[in-house]
């Protein structure tokens, strides 16, 4: 395996999720993108999670430094009593903006703080997985504490074109056997939690087809190890494809190879983004 002091020319990984436009970055982002870079970073992929995220995520874009191509969706952390008026703003910023997304999201279930808001949520993803399929974009899906209703959901569409990644998987085996039975065009957002001593993932992660796999940081959330309690930035992805590449044992240059063709598959990156 490699150890990160090695040449960084063997990584071309693409962070398949990240939050770059959030404040914490803003006053050293140039620094954070170049170091993403110098790990071996190629592209950076945006989600949105309500109205207002969507213009300090379009100021990210324009950075020189690293591509960035950016999502739209509603957080289902962000469903509450207005969801009707956030889900109509950002339809409107979808019509215009629908040709510059690489997805919809991100988008799920989430009743780890909240179970209030169920109905709401389960919603607020039929509307958003309806954009997916009207504009032919993949989705990115949060879900926490809420595989079943969410499953319910994903139900409805076996039978459509739909496709996406469970970002930031930490599902059980008999959650991803369902995934892989019942919605075969979904992949797996591999994050720092892979890490982590006692997350049982990297058992659940040999079972995965390799070509159902991307990679994320979901920064500056959840930094993997060696870095926790820190800020997480994207270029610590290399700790994460270094830890995937134990996990399967194989060389990381196979890993950061097969997850980048992976996410330009999923997400349609061979076309030109404007």
């Amino acid at each position: 395996m490699r150890g990160i002091g090695n040449n960084v020319k063997l990584n071309q990984m693409i962070d398949t999720h990240c939050h770059l436009y959030e404040e914490s970055f803003l006053p050293s982002l140039d620094e954070v993108l170049h170091r993403a870079k110098e790990a071996g970073v190629t592209q950076i992929l945006l989600p949105n999670i309500d109205v207002d995220s969507w213009e300090p995520l379009l100021k990210v874009l324009n950075n020189p430094i690293i591509p960035c191509s950016p999502m739209l969706g509603l957080h289902p952390c962000y469903v509450k009593e207005e969801v009707n008026d956030q889900l109509n703003a950002l339809g409107e910023l979808l019509k215009t903006h629908h040709e510059q997304l690489v997805a919809i999201g991100e988008i799920g279930m989430d009743l780890y703080w909240d179970k209030q808001f169920l109905t709401q949520q389960q919603q607020a993803f039929h509307q958003q997985i309806e954009w997916a399929l009207r504009y032919n974009l993949p989705i990115a899906i949060h879900v926490r504490d809420a595989f079943d209703p969410l499953f319910e959901v994903l139900s409805d569409y076996q039978d459509t074109e739909l496709r996406g990644v469970f970002h930031c998987f930490t599902g059980t085996k008999d959650q991803a056997e369902y995934i892989l039975r019942t919605h075969p065009s979904f992949y797996f957002g591999i994050g720092g939690v892979l890490t982590y001593k006692n997350s049982g993932l990297s058992e659940i992660v040999k079972t995965l087809p390799m070509d159902r796999i991307v990679l994320e940081t979901d920064a500056p959330y959840l930094p993997p190890t060696p870095h926790r309690g820190k800020r997480n930035e994207p270029s610590f992805l290399i700790h994460i494809a270094d830890a995937l590449s134990n996990v399967l044992a194989i060389p990381v240059a196979e890993v950061n190879k097969i997850t980048s063709e992976n996410a330009r598959r999923l997400f349609n990156l061979n076309v030109q983004h404007l």
